[in-house]
């Protein structure tokens, strides 16, 4: 009998029910017995959700991220935070926004800790921090609750943690100390973790060691053997779990470690399920990842179940089913969409509906086919009719993507004579300040977008608000002081899907939110079919709103590797095609804003490096055409248009010849969390452009000071020519609110007048 289970489900619940109670608490407007028990709510929800399943996850429910739930689990609370309160709830919020409640004193403040990319997704987590004073001490309180919580349910629990090595991998060290010094402490503690899930009664454990999937040393494939040699001795089963990528290198050391089972992405390694299972030895199990945890189409259920006869023949009751991944990075429920084009919708699968898939493949594996013909019939229908539309391709587009040459990736002159060129025409001082470009959608803005969308708001009303927030935001800034302004894109929604609802090829859900960090929630459109833009999508924004001013206004636009990334893709055409026809639709609107006046185009690629494949033997060929679809989409300007772009919690110190290849003007980035750490790649790269090294961490509401900012920019000075430095937040500011965005705009504006007092 073949096995079910998942490896994680989303947390935020159908209609963002976590999202809201967060923000609710942040502002001291529910108790934390109110957060608790919506926490609890869902976590029943959830269940209820998974109980076809034979297993089914616990501890994978977090108030805001579970690598900084496994930070204090494991006592690695950083010392800024510690003897604040006694409230441990509250520290945990300290950790990961710098405080835990809007009217929280300034002495309950903290630096946020760092926050970066899980893997290659969207998702963010905080970063764990380590030192040669780092110790160790176990609460295994939160897991153990709710394993008491599931079984009460009914619930055959798996529990999941991150493990031991992962763990480590995922930090940074905060000193000169070596991470890897600290795994002799870790292991007891991760045994004493098991030893008390022994003792509540669980018989398997989801060990989650992501990292297999990379390259890895031979210190990290020692150390994973000395972690789980060690381990190895309880009667509690370890289901060691990997997703993201192939094990290649390290499918060997895998198999040969003492643990009772593995899960292999099946969607990206199917071509190592064989290997696997000679290599493994008889007594362990296998579980593979065989419905896509990172997208939203339909598994082909007949074509999977074809493959998978053979394989349950041989494994039988070793074999287990699952999602490639935890489902974290889905929406929650298919069947809350009620808008969605019904053909589109057929083709579909979100986290309930996956889970469907598993077990219809497990009843025809154990069952017989026969007992879910309908549901294999109605999935082969889908199939084809996604395979057949005529919806999909567009000839049109397939002929101007073979038609693009080298000359439309490359400016006219170089970056120094444009940069002449650019001095002469807005005449700019030493440090100049700007934005990203958003500023906070109030909820105004947000009401008079669902009047709109509803239709109980006429086309001229909505007009006439966005023009007032643009008035606003504008003169909001000339009041500041900023020399280069932004609209503040009250207009947009999101910064994909705004694009992606004028462009051809694309799908939009109403309920298809995925939690990108904490209370942070996206909505990714769906690129169904062949990109073109109709007619230009933000031009007439932006000529206004450098009609109410004589200060330079940026053009705001996303660029085409992050409409990629941060949409659910296509799965029948690689990812550089639909990227470059992305390029070729952004590469329009650009042209249409410097026709229409616009002298400054920011082209955000906030989502480069995320793309960037896990392995580093395959970056460059990611890097190839993805720095060549930027480079179509900006390089078509004259000399004296300067092209900025974006890019947020991304370390990019090993790509930097990539960032510097995209030839843009200026480039601002995130290093206030880092504490400018992310320019150190400048002691060894002379970057030949201008650059904007955040100073005003947006994703933590505490204000900076002058003298922090002035500090964390003397730092750029030591590596990068004051001519060449702007002065900027490290993000957009749509997730802030004005009391909190005006002052930290003044202190950063007064930050620029003292380096350049100092320069004089």
């Amino acid at each position: 009998m073949a096995i079910t289970h998942n490896l994680g489900f989303p947390r935020i619940g159908k209609k963002r029910e976590l999202k809201y109670a967060l923000e609710k608490y942040w502002k001291q407007e529910i108790s934390q017995q109110e957060l608790l028990n919506t926490g609890a709510s869902l976590r029943q929800n959830h269940w209820k959700e998974q109980q076809a399943l034979d297993y089914s996850p616990v501890g994978d429910f977090s108030f805001y991220d579970q690598v900084l739930d496994t930070s204090f689990m494991l006592g690695n609370i950083p010392q800024r935070v510690q003897n604040i309160s006694d409230n441990s709830l509250d520290d945990y919020f300290r950790v990961a926004r710098g405080r835990s409640s809007a009217t929280e004193s300034d002495c309950s403040c903290v630096q946020a800790g760092e926050m970066t990319k899980w893997f290659d997704t969207n998702y963010h987590y905080i970063v764990p921090e380590f030192d040669k004073d780092t110790t160790f001490k176990l609460d295994a309180s939160r897991i153990l609750a709710q394993i008491e919580e599931a079984k009460a349910q009914g619930v055959n629990v798996k529990p999941v943690i991150i493990g031991p090595v992962s763990y480590l991998w995922l930090g940074k060290a905060k000193d000169a100390s070596n991470k890897l010094d600290l795994l002799d402490q870790l292991i007891p503690t991760y045994a004493q973790l098991i030893l008390e899930l022994e003792k509540a009664g669980v018989e398997w454990l989801q060990i989650d060691e992501p990292i297999l999937v990379l390259e890895l040393d031979e210190d990290w494939q020692h150390a994973l053997r000395k972690a789980y040699y060690s381990l190895k001795r309880t009667s509690v089963k370890f289901l060691l779990t990997t997703y993201f990528g192939k094990l290649q290198e390290n499918l060997n050391l895998a198999c040969e470690l003492p643990v009772d089972g593995i899960h292999l992405d099946a969607i990206n390694a199917k071509d190592e399920v064989l290997k696997l299972i000679d290599w493994l030895p008889n007594f362990k199990v296998i579980s593979l990842g065989v419905v896509n945890g990172r997208n939203i189409w339909k598994t082909d259920l007949n074509k999977t179940l074809e493959w998978l006869k053979p394989i349950h023949e041989l494994l039988g009751d070793r074999l287990w089913l699952a999602p490639s991944c935890s489902l974290l990075h889905v929406p929650v429920d298919l069947e809350s969409e009620e808008k969605l084009d019904a053909e589109v919708l057929s083709w579909l699968s979100f986290a309930i509906q996956k889970l469907d898939e598993v077990t219809i493949l497990s009843r025809a594996l154990n069952e017989g086919e026969k007992v879910v013909a309908d549901a294999l019939a109605d999935n082969a229908k889908a199939i084809e009719s996604r395979k057949n539309s005529d919806r999909v391709h567009d000839n049109a587009v397939a002929t101007r993507v073979a038609q693009i040459n080298d000359e439309m990736q490359n400016r006219v002159s170089s970056f120094t004579e444009r940069a002449k060129r650019q001095q002469q025409r807005f005449d700019l001082p030493l440090y100049p300040t700007t934005t990203i470009g958003s500023f906070p959608q109030t909820g105004e803005i947000r009401q008079s977008r669902r009047d709109y969308k509803a239709g109980t708001l006429s086309d001229d009303n909505y007009k006439n608000a966005m023009q007032e927030e643009i008035k606003r935001c504008i003169r909001e800034q000339e009041e500041l002081g900023l020399d280069v302004l932004v609209h503040g894109e009250a207009e947009r929604n999101d910064m994909v899907e705004y694009f992606g609802e004028q462009l051809t090829g694309y799908a939009f859900s109403q309920f298809g939110w995925v939690q990108s960090y904490g209370s942070r929630c996206v909505k990714p459109p769906i690129i169904y079919g062949d990109i073109s833009r109709p007619t230009a999508m933000t031009v007439e924004w932006s000529r206004y709103a450098q009609s109410l001013t004589e200060k330079p206004m940026k053009g705001m636009l996303t660029g085409p590797v992050t409409i990629l990334n941060w949409s659910f893709v296509r799965d029948d055409q690689t990812r550089a095609d639909t990227c470059l026809q992305l390029a070729l639709a952004i590469r329009d609107e650009v042209l249409d804003l410097e026709a229409s006046g616009i002298s400054m185009i920011q082209i955000d690629e906030a989502a480069l490096r995320e793309g960037l494949p896990l392995r580093k033997a395959e970056w460059q060929a990611y890097l190839d055409w993805a720095i060549k679809a930027f480079r179509i989409t900006a390089n078509g300007v004259k000399d004296e248009t300067q092209i900025h772009t974006h890019m947020c919690y991304s370390e990019f110190n090993d790509i930097i010849k990539a960032i510097a290849d995209m030839d843009a003007d200026v480039i601002t980035i995130e290093t206030s969390r880092s504490d400018m750490e992310l320019l150190d790649v400048f002691d060894q790269f002379q970057y030949p452009n201008e650059i904007g090294p955040g100073v005003y961490d947006i994703h933590s509401p505490n204000i900076p000071t002058v003298e922090a900012m002035v500090n964390l920019m003397q730092k750029a000075t030591q590596r990068i020519p004051a001519e060449r430095l702007w002065v900027n937040p490290d993000c957009g500011l749509k997730t802030r609110n004005w009391e909190e965005v005006k002052p930290a705009l003044i202190n950063m504006v007064e930050a620029s007048k003292q380096l350049n007092k100092a320069a004089a």
